[in-house]
């Protein structure tokens, strides 16, 4: 019986990272087949800018929600908490906290590039909280189908509005903002009408327990997300400030081929979320969280050895006007860095498990204080791929405290030669590229192919056992 169970947790995993894989994956592929569109209606600069904006916004998401959103999964998750508490908490903080934020207007038009689009990012910010909302919400139901048909569809609309407002209207970066913004708003209102969230509109006297308990929870992460914030982005604000939006748009045309990994991860860490909670918490959990651990990294590195191999090749594909083609030279190492935050998030799920958002907060703030100090040393004398390596450095460290912490609670078996070995083969291949060492390709090949010798077989072994177990039930 016991066995069973086991088998179930990874068959459940599996089945729901697939479905997941087909809500998030049209919407992330999407990001590349624009980018052809993107870099033939906006200049670098324009490019630059509409970046700084998506950026700020994200920014302001967790202040103006009061980070309630990381909230609604994990007590949406839990059995002994009434949903409809849940469900109202989060819609009231987030309408209190956007009208205090709708006094910080004045401030927001003394930001360089972005004073004369604050209108359009406060429309951002608004419909990107409620559709997190609904969509988080209906995750916790572990409504997965329906989440899964809401990623379709929401695909299917930012393809449609970036069509009509870049190409038909020709409204540059307010067609860009505005294609995301109605995308948001439609599917919030379709999660909310299709999964009947108005019955789980509910304001009792008895609610206030679980208001205080999600605040509690969600308050440690509003700096937590703000860090993150930092080590993610503030390098495209210093690169803007030292080098130019010029450059700052380069760079964030490279920053779109790690998004390949970060996909990889996010369809997989949302199944996983869902996992490390309802299943998490059992004497086995050990060997669950470090079988699981293993399977994922070996999948991140491969995914990050293939996307080095081709960079060059995709940054041609992606852009439509050649000036872009230099941000290939970003790429190698910010695919790097991007693989080592998904492993740091995969190990957040500890943290979450257990509610130990205090955790989650410390070491976020250590890798955000590292990543200031090297963007401002480094960028100076290595120009962009400075920045690049500082959120590689800071990345690194946040994975090594977060190991050790997260082994305190969870002791999970850590395979510390073979993420040596998986580090050393894409730091080699990241040198090669950048420098274009004599026969590149052929070395680059070789260390792809070392890569999939090292990684391939446990990811397959791990997927083909669980399918096998489960048509032998």
């Amino acid at each position: 019986m016991e066995r069973s169970l086991r088998q179930n947790k990874y068959y459940k995993l599996i089945s729901n990272t697939l479905l997941f894989g087909i809500g998030t994956f049209g919407s992330k592929l999407l990001v590349f087949l624009l980018m052809p569109l993107y870099t033939s209606v906006l200049s670098e600069g324009e490019y630059g800018t509409v970046d700084l904006m998506v950026q700020m916004s994200n920014l302001c998401l967790p202040l103006v929600s009061v980070g309630v959103l990381n909230a609604i999964i994990r007590f949406g998750l839990d059995k002994e908490v009434d949903k409809r508490d849940v469900f109202t908490t989060g819609l009231t903080v987030i309408a209190c906290g956007f009208l205090a934020f709708l006094l910080l207007e004045p401030l927001l038009r003394q930001i360089r590039y972005i004073s004369d689009y604050t209108f359009l990012i406060y429309l951002y910010v608004l419909c990107s909280l409620l559709r997190s909302l609904c969509s988080q919400f209906v995750r916790a139901q572990q409504r997965v189908k329906l989440y899964t048909f809401d990623g379709v569809l929401s695909t299917a609309m930012v393809l449609g509005f970036n069509l009509f407002f870049l190409l038909g209207l020709k409204l540059g970066i307010v067609g860009y903002m505005l294609a995301t913004i109605l995308s948001d708003l439609c599917s919030a209102l379709f999660l909310f009408v299709v999964a009947g969230l108005w019955r789980y509109i509910r304001y009792r006297p008895g609610m206030g327990a679980v208001s205080k308990a999600m605040l509690r929870y969600a308050v440690p992460l509003i700096p937590t997300t703000v860090f993150w914030w930092i080590t993610n982005v503030s390098d495209r604000f210093i690169v803007s400030y030292m080098l130019g939006v010029r450059l700052d748009g380069l760079y964030a045309v490279s920053y779109k081929v790690p998004t390949v990994v970060v996909l990889v991860s996010n369809i997989f860490i949302d199944a996983w979320q869902m996992s490390a909670v309802v299943d998490g918490q059992d004497r086995d959990r050990s060997r669950f969280f470090s079988n699981v651990f293993g399977a994922f990294q070996s999948l991140v590195f491969l995914c990050s050895s293939g996307l080095i191999l081709c960079s060059k090749l995709i940054i041609r594909l992606l852009v439509s006007d050649m000036a872009f083609y230099p941000a290939w030279e970003y790429v190698p190492i910010l695919v790097v860095a991007t693989a080592f935050s998904c492993m740091v998030t995969f190990l957040g799920s500890v943290y979450m498990v257990q509610k130990n958002s205090v955790m989650a907060l410390a070491t976020t703030a250590v890798g955000a204080g590292i990543n200031i100090v090297l963007n401002l040393a480094l960028i100076p004398e290595m120009g962009v791929n400075g920045a690049a390596l500082a959120t590689f450095v800071s990345y690194f460290v946040v994975f090594l405290l977060r190991a050790v912490s997260a082994s305190r609670a969870v002791q999970m078996h850590w395979n510390i030669p073979k993420i040596a070995l998986n580090l050393l083969i894409v730091g080699a291949q990241s040198a090669i590229m950048i420098y274009e060492l004599p026969y590149w390709v052929l070395w680059e090949l070789g260390l792809t192919g070392l890569m999939a010798v090292i990684n391939l077989g446990p990811v397959w072994h791990s997927l083909r056992g669980v399918l096998a177990k489960r048509r032998g039930k």
